[in-house]
């Protein structure tokens, strides 16, 4: 069975839209695009060749496909993401009859919730998800993502696409992976662990505030 690896760069604040440049994607008036620009070092680098190195199939939304596809047909012929992304397969969640034009992509239109859960029940390399917040959010809301390997920066952005939207379930996850960056961008690898378990702090016996208070949150909603 394919796993669903969300490979992806947020704020503090769990933003992730336009990373990369301000002409990226402004919708909703983001004004701050290219916030990952001067942070970037060796450590970061030795990250992304990781991920990039092993053998991956591309799973992106529409509005990501677009922007890969304006830009990484057109690097230098030794760029080794332009190299991997050109050679892998790219699947699109999409609803538009448009062509696709890169080299080697695959329309999935219909429920993508539905056909992300089937090429997952096929044989083949990792499903790599990059960008793509729409897509994320129905992933989440469908279980279907298995790994988050997340570059945080240190910055907060305020208002933007966020990577656990209104999509996410509560879910347990487990830390494989971390290191920090000279720059400060925490670099980390969870995977899914079941369901959230929960405790509790409180005393055994509860006081008469806590009782009141408890009643007073009650009513109040």
């Amino acid at each position: 069975m394919r796993k669903v690896v969300t490979a992806a760069f947020v704020s503090l604040d769990g933003v992730m839209q336009a990373p990369g440049g301000p002409e990226e994607d402004p919708t909703g008036g983001f004004a701050l695009g290219g916030w990952t620009f001067h942070h970037w070092d060796d450590v970061m680098g030795q990250a992304m060749d990781k991920t990039f190195g092993a053998p991956f199939d591309l799973l992106l939304g529409r509005k990501t496909y677009e922007i890969f596809a304006a830009h990484w047909p057109h690097v230098a012929a030794d760029d080794p993401i332009g190299k991997a992304f050109n050679a892998a397969t790219k699947y699109v969640a999409t609803r538009s009859a448009a062509p696709l034009a890169w080299q080697n992509s695959v329309a999935l239109r219909g429920d993508a919730a539905e056909a992300v859960a089937e090429l997952k029940r096929h044989n083949g390399p990792t499903l790599l998800l990059q960008g793509s917040s729409d897509l994320i959010q129905t992933l989440l809301a469908h279980d279907l993502i298995d790994e988050f390997r997340l570059l945080t920066f240190p910055v907060v952005l305020g208002p933007g696409k966020r990577l656990f939207g209104r999509g996410a379930i509560p879910a347990g996850l487990k830390l494989v992976d971390s290191k920090a960056s000279t720059t400060g961008v925490v670099i980390s690898s969870y995977v899914r662990s079941g369901e959230v378990t929960t405790g509790s702090f409180a005393l055994a016996e509860p006081t008469e505030a806590e009782l009141a208070r408890r009643e007073r949150m009650e009513r109040e909603g």
